[in-house]
């Protein structure tokens, strides 16, 4: 038995040295541009190519390699230490089947397959180039995904180009091991429950993410929601949320009054009463104002907008029975928006402060935002974002700030970032949250713009 596992230890490190040496003798292991242009006959050939992401893949490699050796040179090191032992002992077939597989064939297959899949750099007449991205991941599903899918039999598809290119966001390379536990899966099976890992590749910056070929899971004992008219301001069946990744198992457990709720954003936007006072009821503060006055400043005008903030849809909701529809941004921080304002019979958009919005220009009459982007935000941050909503607003549309608050130091700076489009004012208060923080809201229009 030593002598059997010495020799298939032998044949792993021939094998991978062989393997190595056949990408030094062509020369992918040298910067060497005659090599490369006589090999390949063309002076561009590492145009678009990712050298250092092959450097890296042919590491892994190695140190796999490396682990396996030393490995099995540990096994034979401790059996001649225990010479006298062996002599008297012996393993089962099962047992020796077992060692093979998990020591010696599922490393060496792991091996040989990250080999296989490393791109070299290929080049002919088509002006395909590889994507480079390819080789930071070694999840096949992964590598498919971003693949650029070439249309059939050649034809410029319906957007006018020759091949679709599947995006991932930029910091998925930095969250590797976290995006590839998320695409490991048995295509058309069941996905895993991990929408909370899915969560954090977004807001970390792996947004957007790519697409799975799993069927996702919902809940086992989902009931048919409420109708329209006590959807709105009943709360939903617990049934129909799948609460494994939250802190509460019902909607009960999210009140306010809860200290082990598990979120600390709106608090209270999950007790129907509370919620149901919102923009309809006049409250102490200036900074606060009703959905009436709003509309009556463009009576008739406003149809459709946007709510970017933390909530369960309750903004929507009132806009609802005033005849204007309103898209919710949610994320699950904590609690399950996104379902709740589903099962209102609301429409939740499940995106981050990462991404582009997903509305093409100049096309939302209205958009709202409270409770999210507050003094925390960094300016540039929020240039980029005040921008991106600029551009879906249309000319004469409302930009209603809802109780922004920040450090009374810092005020200036954020007014500066909201007046710098020159909007007109149509309401403007500044009031006291504390004795270092005050509140912002207001109500401005998007003015008309000379092409």
């Amino acid at each position: 038995m030593c002598w059997l596992q010495i020799i298939l230890g032998g044949l792993v490190i021939v094998v991978s040295l062989a393997s190595l040496y056949k990408f030094y003798k062509l020369g992918f292991f040298l910067h060497n541009e005659e090599i490369c242009h006589y090999f390949y006959g063309a002076n561009d050939v590492s145009e678009g190519f990712d050298v250092r992401a092959l450097n890296d893949r042919i590491g892994q490699v190695l140190d796999r390699m490396e682990k396996l050796q030393e490995k099995l040179e540990h096994s034979v090191q401790e059996m001649e230490k225990h010479k006298d032992v062996l002599d008297k002992t012996s393993i089962t077939n099962l047992e020796h089947k077992k060692f093979l597989e998990q020591e010696v064939i599922k490393p060496l297959s792991s091996a040989h397959l990250a080999l296989r899949q490393i791109r070299l750099p290929w080049i002919s007449n088509s002006t395909i180039k590889e994507e480079p991205l390819i080789n930071n991941f070694i999840v096949e599903e992964i590598r498919k995904y971003i693949t650029p899918k070439e249309n059939r039999i050649g034809k410029i598809n319906i957007y006018g180009t020759e091949r679709i290119y599947n995006t991932i966001g930029h910091a998925c390379v930095l969250m590797k091991k976290e995006l590839e536990g998320y695409m490991d899966y048995d295509i058309g099976s069941y996905c895993k429950d991990d929408w909370n890992l899915a969560q954090k590749l977004m807001v970390s910056g792996c947004d957007p993410l790519p697409r799975r070929r799993c069927l996702t899971r919902a809940s086992k004992v989902y009931q048919k929601p409420y109708s329209m008219n006590e959807s709105l301001w009943k709360l939903p069946d617990y049934r129909n949320v799948r609460w494994s990744n939250y802190q509460c198992r019902d909607f009960q457990c999210l009140s306010s009054k809860n200290p082990k709720r598990g979120y600390s954003k709106c608090t209270g936007c999950f007790e129907m009463e509370k919620e149901k006072l919102k923009w309809v009821t006049n409250t102490s503060l200036s900074v606060d104002f009703l959905i009436t006055d709003v509309l009556a400043i463009k009576p008739g005008e406003i149809r459709i907008g946007l709510d970017f903030g933390v909530g369960t849809g309750t903004f929507a909701a009132r806009m609802r029975e005033k005849n204007v529809t309103v898209i919710s941004t949610a994320l699950n921080l904590g609690a399950p928006f996104s379902e709740m304002i589903a099962l209102r019979g609301l429409i939740p958009l499940y995106v981050t402060l990462n991404q582009r919005l997903p509305f093409f220009d100049n096309t939302m009459d209205l958009i709202h935002t409270t409770g999210f982007m507050d003094g925390w935000i960094d300016l540039l941050l929020m240039d980029f974002i005040l921008f991106d909503w600029d551009r879906i607003l249309r000319p004469g549309g409302l930009l209603w700030i809802d109780r922004f608050f920040c450090n009374r130091k810092d005020l200036d700076d954020y007014l500066y970032m909201f007046l710098q489009f020159r909007y007109k004012k149509h309401k403007w208060v500044i009031s006291p949250k504390s004795k270092d923080e005050v509140y912002l809201s207001a109500l401005l229009e998007k003015p008309p713009r000379a092409i």
